[in-house]
């Protein structure tokens, strides 16, 4: 991580997603990574002493902090191997009004990112840029 100085013990909200260069297609935007390798993986192996935690890729920047949906609050998938760096992170996006969803590991980005391009598509093909994911789980 040589263009941000040294990340040992920090604590990093990954946002990322590995996006192409190319346009989207039919409204599917193109990952440079396969199912097999998220970015967030490479980020982690770049960085070992990081504290990785996936979180906010899969939603647009206007609903990020305070998200307000009739179905009430959405919910934000994590992973990360730190499950002191998850809790904070949980911590925060409570704050912000998130329900959130650990997922695991860093392995886990490999669904997480993904949720970028089926959030995408509604906003290619009929410009609705204002949702986000919601788990429901039974009793």
């Amino acid at each position: 991580m040589k263009l941000c100085g040294p990340l040992d013990g920090k604590i990093v909200i990954d946002t990322t997603n590995p996006i192409t260069d190319a346009a989207p297609d039919k409204g599917v935007l193109p990952f440079f990574t396969s199912h097999q390798e998220s970015l967030m993986e490479r980020l982690q192996r770049l960085a070992p002493e990081a504290r990785f935690v996936k979180a906010f890729s899969c939603v647009g920047n206007a609903h990020m902090v305070n998200p307000d949906f009739p179905g009430g609050p959405p919910t934000m998938f994590i992973c990360g191997n730190d499950e002191s760096a998850k809790s904070e992170v949980r911590r925060v996006l409570t704050h912000f009004g998130w329900d959130t969803e650990d997922m695991g590991g860093v392995e886990a980005a490999r669904a997480i990112e993904p949720l970028c391009i089926l959030w995408c598509i509604p906003g290619f093909a009929r410009d609705q840029w204002s949702h986000a994911f919601k788990l429901l789980k039974g009793a």
